[in-house]
């Protein structure tokens, strides 16, 4: 079977008996409002359109745990538009806020949904043995936790960090720390020092959560030495709590600040109370991938994050009590907050630490089997993998599976046809866009739209996507600039120490003043679905994790033998390429094995594994702009095969020589 972009290839039953979350929402609006809609389009349309009056319903809807203005709260529909105000106060973009003085905690909604009969079930290649936790007992751990923190004296707005993999103790001390106040933020242990450093140095954090190391691929990895280099280079620490992950946290020597063990943390039996914060006060803070500099500390709210990951995870993935939700991430990508959001809608959540690829491929597909999983998701580089590597799955092993999405990058044609043919028409594949900047999926599909072969066939309720020209106007069927038009409640309240707001619009509304400006670029064609082409900026995204390139010309151009340096990323579609690294040496110097060797093991230990350059191509000088900018997407541009002509205006650039030295590297082998 050969498949065409736009081929439908899941279509939903008819209702009844179709009976899904977004079916009882459709019912609700009629009954509540007098609203009728008649398909996803048209509820699309209204919640775009009617901002205020959808997330109100929404709230309502869900029955959001929090305190509203009382003035909304006794309303009666249809409601008034002068109360408008109390959803959202104003529709600038920056400035806004959603349902400003009402009150409400993500860990006491997650409390509230997430009880009797939902479970987390924690699989890694450390502890091998699935493990599964109640929610009482989930529930009792965090309590405990809790009450350490507090005997600590961590309150509302301090900063809690974690440096750990994907266990149940990072949601555990997440769940402990927010329902105190305090704001949660969080590395995977793959990063090496100066990636952790220079982002928890910015936000101050008053205590650390740690592993001290784990198994990868097979292979154990230390985290003794980084630990300590942390807890000596961030001074705002007073508490770090290792987690006996491996059984050597008494090697460890942390003499300041104090050191504490994860056993004896907190008490049990404690009280579980929750700290009702503003709506918008801060709850977790992400990080940008760190392409023009320091990454960016991107904060969101209680309130916004609480309401979207509602409304995304329950009417556009259909997750419940009774589903089973595992997305294949760690705990530096934005999608593990995706993932144990689920909580929120009182799902079952699987949580992995390990290789998708030890001892091979189909480890992912081996656990979504024996789990009885019911959502699976993954990247499409994995996809890709599996395809490359010949996994073959059979359509009817995996009878609980419903739903299967991908994100990361966009998903080929040929991946969906191979998932459609492995998988069955039984399973709807979802593919996914969004971003850390809004820590959810704007485009995506619905459980009552039909499914569309190489397309994300949705745009998110609540979410205002456009294709933008270079003329700031909405297009259908052409290739543009992908914006969102109008507020979101999952959008930054803040970026961390960006006290005039600066760094933010420069971030997001400079390329169109008042409309956001997410940096991809997008097709949307006049049925609303569409098709993603790639970042429009340079992020280097491997294996699901993105960083930027200014963190790699810190630790390239730290090198003495090194003056200057540009990295690029030549992966596309969904296709991964290869890291190409230019550099140009100092005088005396040789590109050789033995200094390609140190700068290999500096990234691998410093950044990542998953982003040891593939080829390092010595150079004469480095093209920048006019105003001293390194030129990176241009370059990426020439790599994948455009004329030089076609990708830039060669009077913009500095040293134009420098790019048609580039281009004469890769015609030269």
């Amino acid at each position: 079977m050969t498949l065409s972009e736009g081929s439908p290839i899941w279509t939903p039953e008819p209702r009844p008996p179709r009976n899904t979350e977004i079916d009882r929402f459709i019912d609700y609006l009629k009954q509540d409002s007098g609203l009728y809609f008649n398909n996803y389009s048209e509820l699309w349309k209204f919640s775009v359109a009617e901002t205020e009056t959808f997330w109100d319903l929404c709230w309502r809807y869900f029955d959001i745990v929090g305190n509203r203005p009382s003035a909304l709260s006794n309303a009666q529909p249809p409601i008034a538009r002068e109360l408008y105000p109390l959803v959202l106060t104003n529709h600038e973009m920056p400035g806004f806020r959603f349902f400003e003085n009402s009150m409400i905690n993500f860990a006491e909604n997650a409390y509230r949904s997430f009880q009797g009969g939902a479970n987390v079930v924690a699989v890694s290649e450390t502890r091998p043995e699935a493990r599964v936790i109640s929610a009482s007992q989930l529930w009792a751990e965090v309590s405990k936790i809790a009450q350490g923190l507090r005997s600590i004296g961590v309150s509302r707005g301090d900063r809690v960090v974690g440096y750990l993999p994907n266990i149940e103790e990072a949601l555990v001390a997440f769940l402990a720390a927010v329902s105190l106040g305090a704001i949660w933020s969080c590395c995977a242990p793959e990063f090496g020092p100066s990636a952790v450093i220079d982002r928890f140095a910015q936000i101050e954090p008053k205590v650390l959560f740690a592993i001290d190391g784990y198994i990868y691929a097979g292979e154990v990895q230390s985290r003794k030495e980084v630990i300590e280099e942390i807890a000596a280079r961030i001074p705002s620490l007073e508490t770090v709590v290792l987690i006996d992950y491996m059984g050597t946290t008494d090697s460890i020597d942390v003499t300041s600040p104090l050191k504490r063990n994860w056993r004896d943390f907190g008490r049990d039996g404690q009280p579980l109370v929750f700290e009702r914060m503003e709506f918008s006060d801060p709850l977790w803070i992400l990080y940008s991938s760190g392409t023009t500099g320091l990454p960016k500390p991107i904060v969101h709210g209680h309130g916004g994050i609480t309401l979207e990951m509602i409304k995304e995870l329950a009417l556009q993935h259909d997750l419940h009590n009774g589903s089973r939700f595992f997305w294949f991430t760690t705990t530096g990508w934005m999608m593990w907050n995706f993932l144990i959001s689920a909580l929120l809608v009182g799902s079952d959540v699987v949580l992995f630490d390990g290789s998708p690829a030890y001892p091979d491929l189909s480890v992912l597909w081996k656990l979504v089997q024996e789990l009885e999983v019911t959502t699976f998701g993954t990247s499409a580089p994995y996809i890709a993998s599996c395809m490359k590597a010949g996994i073959e799955l059979q359509d009817d092993g995996f009878p609980k599976l419903t739903a299967l999405g991908s994100t990361g990058a966009p998903l080929s044609l040929e991946g969906f046809e191979w998932l459609h043919e492995s998988l069955g028409p039984k399973v709807q594949i979802i593919s996914l866009s969004g971003g850390t900047d809004v820590c959810t999926a704007f485009l995506t599909s619905s459980p009552i739209s039909v499914t569309y072969a190489g397309k994300l066939s949705e745009r998110a309720l609540g979410a205002a996507v456009e294709s933008f020209s270079p003329e700031a106007t909405a297009q259908y069927g052409k290739f543009g600039e992908l914006v969102i038009v109008k507020p979101m409640p999952s959008m930054p309240i803040f970026l961390w120490n960006d006290r005039n707001g600066s760094r933010l619009r420069s971030s997001y509304f400079e390329t169109f003043p008042g409309v956001w400006s997410h940096g991809d670029w997008i097709r949307i064609d006049a049925d609303g679905s569409s098709v993603i082409y790639g970042r429009s900026d340079s992020t280097l995204n491997r294996g699901g994790v993105r960083m930027g390139t200014a963190e790699f010309y810190r630790l390239i151009e730290g090198f003495d033998e090194i003056t200057d340096s540009l990295i690029v990323d030549t992966s596309a579609l969904g296709k991964e390429g290869q890291l190409i690294v230019f550099v140009v040496l100092g005088e005396g110097s040789q590109l050789d094995d033995e200094l390609i060797g140190r700068l290999k093991n500096e990234i691998r230990t410093k950044l990542s594994p998953r982003h040891v350059p593939d080829r390092w191509i010595p150079v004469p000088q480095i093209p920048r702009t006019l105003n001293g900018k390194k030129v990176e997407i241009p370059v990426r541009k020439i790599l994948l095969g455009e004329p030089l002509a076609k990708v830039v205006s060669l009077g913009a650039i500095a040293n134009p020589e420098a790019l048609e030295t580039v281009a004469k590297c890769l015609n030269d082998g």
